[in-house]
Parts: structure tokens; sequence; C-alpha cells
């Protein structure tokens, strides 16, 4: 009997069979009847350690003898008081307190709320839109979906049922673009806020790689540039960084980069290792002391069941510490050394008639066809291969866990690669 779960993104007329997966080890997995496959995705970016690393299983295993759960309401617990103050410790300076919610969606419609009654409780309520970015993507929930680039994002579909926000286009200036380049789009960013920052809260951005837009890669000036006009047009700036933190841009957030501290970031995938699904959002004092009052308006009207959950925090703390004690951002040098070698320097590549841009940023590199129907195919010649890619739109792209050998990183590129040389 076909099984009866609904899977993400599929066109239900179509889709094949679901491969199972029963474990893996490492940066593969192991399929029902045997087959192995290297995980080039690392499970949409967030397995960063790869598969059943002995001390995040080791960590789960532990808080579950002790407590798995308990509701943050009124409540609190050692895993969670402990994981906030790790999460203030390593972001960006100011950024000082920490609500935890469990999903990056969920992470982002809580900084959009925040923004929204941070501005009311100044006595500006009329400042209730959003400003996003073209090319943006922040997540499937509602409040996200209306941030999302629409017209070609994924859900143009639902125009008619969200609310209304801002749209500034998504900047050009590559990631080592010079001054004048990062002039061109921050002229467009101030043109938007100029004619509308009466209204508009704050200022959504995935910072350096926005991900699921179209793999777009820009400039730290930017970041630098949009921190001095949000100032300017008294407007909060907030860092989607589900996707960017945790090492993936080449160092530990996007906003290190640019040395640029955002009023509220958004952390979510990586923060586990992806071994439990959790999130949270962090503010600046200037954000969180908006909120001392004593009016009933001053308490945050947000509560998600599982936020702070016990095992979650815990395996978050473990993460981290793994993360620092064995030198990830040097693996991600290394995995950047490799993609750059044999992505962005390989000239036939990139001469492909069917191939219009190759980035590579940190532990990302996209390959970016002139027609998506191109990529028709590859993911089945892929695990033909040996290794798992699922492409989007027109772009292929890698993404893989931080532990991942240079052997197997050249087996992921040259599967890329093949794809278009064979």
């Amino acid at each position: 009997m076909a099984s009866p779960v609904w899977h993400p993104y599929a066109h239900l007329l179509t889709q094949a069979a679901a491969p199972k997966v029963v474990g893996g080890e490492g940066p593969r997995f192991f399929l029902e009847g045997g087959e192995t496959l290297l995980d080039a995705t690392c499970s949409w970016w967030c397995m960063i350690h790869g598969y059943s690393h002995p001390r995040l299983v080791a960590a789960i295993k532990e808080q579950a003898d002790s407590l798995c759960h308990v509701m943050l309401g009124g409540l609190t617990h050692e895993p969670a008081d402990r994981l906030a103050r790790e999460l203030v410790r390593i972001t960006p300076p100011g950024l000082e307190h920490v609500f935890f919610s469990d999903s990056g969606s969920v992470g982002m419609e809580v900084a959009m709320k925040m923004a929204v009654q941070y501005h009311h409780l100044r006595g500006k309520p009329e400042k209730h839109r959003m400003l996003s970015l073209m090319q943006a993507y922040h997540g499937d929930t509602s409040g996200c979906m209306a941030v999302c680039d629409p017209e070609e994002g994924m859900h143009s579909l639902f125009s008619g049922y969200l609310p209304r926000h801002h749209f500034a286009p998504a900047p050009q200036a590559p990631y080592d673009a010079d001054p004048d380049e990062v002039a061109r789009d921050l002229a467009a960013l101030r043109s938007v806020l100029e004619r509308h920052h009466g209204e508009i809260a704050a200022l959504l951005m995935e910072p350096l790689l926005q991900a699921a837009g179209g793999l777009n890669m820009t400039s730290p000036l930017y970041l630098t540039g949009a921190r001095q006009l949000c100032d300017e047009f008294d407007v909060l700036l907030v860092f989607d960084e589900v996707a960017t933190g945790f090492g993936r841009t080449g160092k530990l957030f996007a906003a290190d980069h640019a040395g640029v501290t955002p009023d509220i970031m958004v952390l979510s995938k990586g923060l586990t290792g992806g071994y439990l699904g959790h999130a949270a959002t962090l503010a600046t004092d200037r954000v969180h002391d908006a909120f001392i009052g004593e009016s009933p308006l001053h308490a945050f009207m947000h509560g998600p069941t599982f936020m702070g959950n016990p095992l979650a925090c815990r395996i978050a703390l473990e993460s981290l510490a793994v993360f620092e004690e064995e030198r990830y951002l040097d693996k991600i040098a290394e995995l950047n050394r490799v993609l750059r070698e044999e992505l962005l320097e390989d000239e036939t590549l990139r001469r492909h008639p069917d191939v219009d841009d190759v980035r590579v940023l940190g532990a990302t590199a996209v390959i970016e066809v002139k027609d998506a129907s191109r990529l028709q195919g590859v993911a089945a010649f892929a695990r033909r291969q040996g290794v798992w890619l699922r492409p989007f739109g027109r772009w292929l792209y890698t993404m893989p866990a931080y532990v991942t050998p240079e052997v197997d990183m050249r087996q992921i590129t040259g599967t890329m690669k093949g794809w278009f040389l064979k």
C-alpha cells in the first residue's frame, strides 16, 4: 500500500516513490535495500555535523533521562537558560535577549510581530508593514509567505490571501563588489525607504546569501549600508540567518562579514545541527526594553508550545560545543577551497552554453542554468553516482555537511559538473 505521507513541494500526479531512509552516518544516509547516498544538501542545510554524530546522539539520550519537555510559560529550565546565554555570547554584540520557538518560519513570524509591537509601543502604530527584498524566501507560514518574492517566489498562488508589504530590488553586486557597484543597490533601497518609511516597521534580509530564492550572493557592504539606512529612517533591521547562520557563509554568522549588528536576528537549521526542530529570535536592548511597561499591551503575545524545548536546547548546546571545539570554521574554509577549485575555477563548466553563472560562498556552491528544463533528470543522474542532489528551479547547488571529507566533496562537485560535461 502506498504511504499516506503527503510530501512537501511534490506534484501528486507525477511524483516518484520516495526512497525510504533507514539510517545514516557522517555525510551519508542509508536507504532500505542497502543503497548509500552522499548527501550534498545536508537535509535542507541543517545536518551540519552529518548523521549519527555520537556526541549529539548522546546529548539527546542524556537529556531525555531528566526532562523531555515543560512549558516555558511561567517556568524555565537549565538547558534554555544556558542556550540563551551561549547565543548572546556568540552572536554580534548587542543582541542580548533570546525568544525561543520551534522552526525558522515561526522565528521569523516572531521577529515581524516583535517589530510591529515595538513601534506601536513607541506611539507609531502606523509603522506596521515590512520591507523585504526581491528573491527573498523567509518561510512557508502565512506571515512569511507575504514577505517572500511575490513574482518569482513559490507562493504567488496565495497572493490574494496574504497581507501586502513593500519590496526593494534584490541587491545585484556580488560578494567582492567595489563600493560603486554596491552604491547602486543601496540607492534602490533608499528610494523605497524614502517613499514608505512612515509605514515600514522593519527591513527583513537574508544577509549575503538569499538561499531558497535563487542562491543570490551579495556584498557585505550592502549590509553596512542597510544598517545606516535603517537608522536614518527609524526602521528595524532584521537578519534572517536561518540558512546563513552557523558557518554557512564562511563565518559563524553572515553579519560577521560586515561587523554589523541587526536589531533582531533569527536562527534555526544549524542551531541544533539538524537533530531537532528549534529556533531563536534574538533582540537588542533597544527592542526588548520597549516592551517594559505597566500596560497589558507591553506583554509580547506569542508563545509556541514547544518553545525552549529541553531536548532541543540541550542538543543545540552540544552542537555549538562541537562546532567550536572541532574548529568547524577551518573545516568550512577547506570545503570552500574545494568548491572554488572544482566549480568556480572550471572554465569549461563556466563556458558551457547551458550555464548562466557559477557562484561559491563559504560552504555553498550553485550552478545556475539559463533554462530550468536543463536540470530535468539531474537528481536521478546524481543518484546513480551515489550522490543525493535536489535542485530547484534553475539552480543546481550543494550545501554539504561540514564534516564531508575532501574526497567526498570532489565526488559531489564531479557529479554536478558531470551532468553538464558528460
